[in-house]
């Protein structure tokens, strides 16, 4: 029997008549809209940064140093890079920052993303914002109609993250070198190329798709040790995915802005040795 009030009673989704009839919007007492509002400012502060960065074609490059959103550079009007990942792939006719050639395989990664759909899910489109508050839309029909239905090809950006990851890993190499190309120096940049390549890698391995790809479709661990203890390590990287995918993401912007403050002159890159 339906208590109290029956508001909306032909509509649908949380209003529909086989649901509860309750006034209330919800019954959450505690302060339920703050992480939402959180992760929106953050992941709009980024998209904005981003944007600015990969449209401005300028300061991306200080000896050693390559910025993560232009690697690999891959147009004919890339900065000189000595031994550098860039390529000439992208002839004279690509006039635009050679960043838009790159950053669509990371952004498509991180778009189709488990945590980071649930994410902007939440925050930018409150479906739903919240555990327990109703969503205010009419009708949920999840991922299964275009465009959300695309958000399943998670798993092939995963393949492109992995190759983006490999040659952001050659770039920290090249970090250990100084500005004249001499191997065996360190500078705080290289530090900075440390730390943001080992949160791109575990934010990398932890995906969801990459465990099923290590430990799926197996029947007996017993029979794999060695893919057992690989699914094992992914899983545990996999409990902090939502850590890992922030982290990476200050880390990248963190790197990226380290970068240009020395190709713009603020600062000379402090060297350890």
């Amino acid at each position: 029997m339906a208590t109290g009030t029956e508001p909306h009673q032909n509509s649908g989704g949380v209003r529909a008549r086989t649901r509860a009839a309750i006034s209330a919007p919800h019954l959450r007492t505690d302060r339920w809209w703050l992480a939402p509002a959180v992760t929106a400012a953050g992941l709009f502060a980024f998209v904005v940064y981003s944007t600015w960065r990969a449209f401005s074609n300028a300061h991306y490059y200080s000896a050693p140093y390559v910025s993560p959103f232009y690697s690999p550079c891959l147009a004919e009007n890339c900065k000189a890079m000595p031994s550098g990942p860039n390529a000439d792939l992208f002839g004279s006719w690509w006039a635009i920052s050679p960043a838009i050639i790159i950053l669509i395989f990371p952004l498509g990664f991180r778009l189709t993303c488990y945590y980071y759909r649930k994410a902007y899910y939440r925050s930018f489109w409150a479906s739903p914002p919240a555990c327990a508050v109703a969503e205010p839309h009419a009708k949920y029909t999840g991922e299964t109609r275009f465009p959300l239905i695309l958000q399943n090809v998670h798993r092939y950006f995963f393949y492109f993250a992995l190759l983006v990851a490999g040659v952001l890993t050659y770039d920290t190499v090249l970090s250990f070198r100084d500005t004249h190309e001499n191997w065996g120096h360190m500078g705080l940049g290289t530090l900075v190329f440390l730390v943001n390549i080992v949160l791109i890698w575990a934010y990398t391995l932890s995906c969801h798709s990459c465990r099923h790809i290590v430990g799926g479709k197996l029947k007996h661990f017993s029979k794999h040790p060695v893919r057992y203890k690989a699914w094992q390590f992914v899983g545990r990287l996999n409990a902090r995915h939502m850590q890992l995918a922030w982290a990476s993401l200050v880390s990248v912007a963190l790197a990226d802005f380290y970068v240009y403050l020395l190709a713009s002159g603020v600062f000379d890159d402090p060297r350890f040795f």
